[in-house]
């Protein structure tokens, strides 16, 4: 096993805007909070013209290097709330008043999945470029969904591309219920950098978090896109959803249904298993569960696929990211909770025919925190959300003490040689 030479870490520097209504965060009455709307517009519509020109320069220029297309921002913000007939100096400072800051990664940049990236050139001969996505955590514990990109070359070295300075919101998003089912879908803009482009929560459901994104590309006969369930968090409850997309710049999130939806830590099957999609769930907190559909959007009736055994997960165990596929079977990364809540890695090999059946499995973890880092947000872990194979090594990367996150590679042989018949 390999460590790479770098982390991703949280940057309180890289920033979006998002709207801002007073007084929202502390209560939580409408009519309160349409007032308070109301009195700071008035107050915008008693500045004389010189002072609107004078405010509307200043955080103009304050703020026109930290984002995209501002005055566009300010534009948006203030059709939602101005009432029409106001001067565009006017309006644009008043849409200025209502929108705010967030450092959407200032906290933490954690548990990672990472995949084969879209878009092949310019990959290292005999390497490849993947796309590692992160959950990044700002101000209030909020969670949103967020991108880096990088190389790894045909013996196993990876390199991290530099992020972008900006960060960006999609520009289009919809919404669309039926039949129990919620359904957004947003586009970036396809001319920004991958690392730019930040999911944040979009609706009530995920009001307080997307966590713990597990991408993986699926393949459907020849067609292959990308798929990733991640937890949606309102600040009371949970529900798992689905992302999908083929480029990364326009995307689809979907409610997850059925009695294998209702906890978090759900990893699908790279491809279709006998004709049914396939899942890794945790049905009851505490067990790995294999689960079928027929659709990708309606779980029910899993089976219990593995139970805490060993001295490293006794409290209990959850998958680390999607299946990967081997010659051997399916390899399943999983984390395991033993004493005064440490979190560590191991893994497990599942029949390729019947994954139903556990081949082999870890003994002793792979990956445990070390007296170095063990600091952090959450001390005392270590996690992934998803690894891929290159060649005869897997990449892992995987989060820190919930607070950044490293890459380690391991050879395959290696890897299997470690683990314990079942």
């Amino acid at each position: 096993m390999s460590d790479n030479g770098f982390l991703m870490g949280p940057d309180s520097a890289r920033v979006v805007l998002l709207p801002f209504t007073p007084a929202a965060e502390l209560r939580s009455n409408v009519q309160i909070q349409d007032t308070r709307v109301t009195q700071i517009l008035g107050r915008i519509l008693a500045l004389d013209d010189a002072t609107v020109e004078r405010q509307l320069a200043d955080v103009t220029a304050n703020f026109d290097d930290r984002h995209r297309d501002l005055t566009a921002r300010f534009e948006g913000r203030a059709a939602q709330l101005v009432p029409p007939g106001l001067t565009e100096s006017r309006r644009r400072l008043a849409g200025a008043y209502f929108l705010m800051e967030y450092a959407f990664e200032s906290a933490a940049l954690f548990n990672p999945s990472v995949v084969a990236h879209p878009d092949q050139s310019g990959a290292p001969e005999g390497g490849l470029r993947f796309i590692i996505s992160l959950r990044a955590v700002g101000e209030g514990h909020v969670s949103s969904l967020t991108f880096r990109s990088g190389t790894v070359t045909a013996n196993g070295r990876v390199t991290l591309d530099p992020a972008a300075r900006l960060a960006s919101l999609p520009h289009q998003v919809s919404r669309e219920s039926a039949e129990g089912f919620d359904t957004v879908t947003f586009a970036f803009d396809p001319t920004f950098d991958l690392s730019e482009r930040v999911i944040f929560p979009m609706t009530p459901a995920q009001s307080k978090g997307i966590e713990d994104a597990r991408f993986v590309v699926f393949a459907d006969g020849d067609a292959r896109h990308y798929c990733a369930t991640y937890t949606a968090y309102n600040g009371q409850g949970i529900r798992s959803e689905l992302i999908e997309t083929t480029d990364f710049t326009t995307f689809r999130s979907t409610t997850l249904q059925g009695t294998a939806a209702r906890n978090k830590g759900m990893a699908l099957f790279p491809r279709k298993i006998d004709g049914r999609y396939a899942m890794i769930s945790r049905e009851d907190a505490e067990n790995l569960y294999l689960v079928t559909s027929d659709n990708l959007y309606t779980w029910n009736d899993g089976v219990v696929l593995l139970k805490p055994k060993y001295a490293w997960e006794l409290i209990q165990i959850g998958n680390c990211g999607s299946p990967i596929e081997l010659d051997e079977g399916w390899l399943l990364f999983i984390h395991g909770v033993g004493p005064v809540r440490n979190y560590a890695i191991g893994a497990v090999l599942l029949d390729k025919a019947d994954p139903s059946r556990v081949l082999a499995r870890s003994r002793e973890p792979l990956l445990r925190p070390m007296a170095a880092t063990r600091g952090g947000y959450v001390p005392n872990v270590v996690y992934s959300c998803g690894g891929m194979r290159h060649g005869d090594c897997i990449i892992l990367p995987y989060g820190v003490s919930d607070m950044f996150s490293h890459v380690t590679t391991m050879r395959i042989d290696t890897l299997l040689r470690t683990l314990d018949p079942a």
